[in-house]
């Protein structure tokens, strides 16, 4: 399936419908691809790579906050993401952006704003909530860390979200279909990318990013 198409991630099957039922009110005719948890999000992205967007809760099975978006950014570069969240503050709404997403939608929004939303997104326009406040990163430390993870690759970030899972090498070189030796590697490359000196430390980080959203 290919070309106006909209994938929606989210673990509440609810909600889904709801955004199905503001997608199938808008004036152009989309496709809807649903995804119930992150590995079938990410599916739903390979198996659709021509999708207008991805509609993406941050909180679903299979992921922790903001690395799903890192490891869909990397992933699909040319697939605008819109997150869709419950957690609709300053610090969540700012970081997703800074990690790329193309909008910002709060779950307690009406389907009309829904729409609207999206259609903003369609047409090449970033959204945001309307109390979003804007502004820089107030803390130095998270903006340094924002621009790093940034840095890296598409590899390197699904090795980094396997990390915060508290896998092991070995396990991540199975899920991967690559050998520990590459594993090593790439979490070596991810620790002088972060500047830092273990992947604890680099758990750690990735969870001062993180800590601003609740599930």
């Amino acid at each position: 399936m290919t070309g106006q198409t909209i994938l929606i991630a989210d673990d509440h099957p609810l909600f889904r419908s709801a955004l199905k039922q503001a997608i199938g009110g808008m004036a152009t005719s989309y496709a809807v691809v649903e995804a119930g948890d992150f590995e079938s999000a990410q599916q739903a992205a390979r198996d659709n790579p021509e999708a207008e967007l991805m509609l993406f809760d941050l909180a679903m099975p299979g992921v922790s906050g903001l690395s799903g978006l890192i490891t869909l950014r990397a992933e699909f570069s040319s697939l605008p993401i819109v997150v869709i969240s419950g957690s609709d503050d300053d610090d969540t709404i700012r970081r997703s952006l800074a990690l790329g997403a193309s909008g910002f939608i709060s779950k307690s929004v009406g389907i009309e704003e829904l729409r609207n939303g999206i259609r903003m997104v369609l047409s090449g326009e970033v959204y945001t909530p309307q109390n979003f406040g804007g502004g820089e990163e107030s803390d130095p430390d998270i903006a340094d860390m924002l621009q790093r993870l940034q840095t890296l690759t598409p590899q390197q970030s699904r090795v980094l979200r396997m990390l915060c899972e508290g896998l092991l090498n070995k396990q991540i070189a199975y899920e991967l279909g690559v050998s520990e030796a590459t594993v090593k590697a790439h979490v070596s490359a991810i620790l002088l990318k972060l500047n830092v000196d273990s992947r604890t430390q680099a758990v750690i980080q990735l969870g001062k990013v993180n800590m601003a959203m609740v599930a």
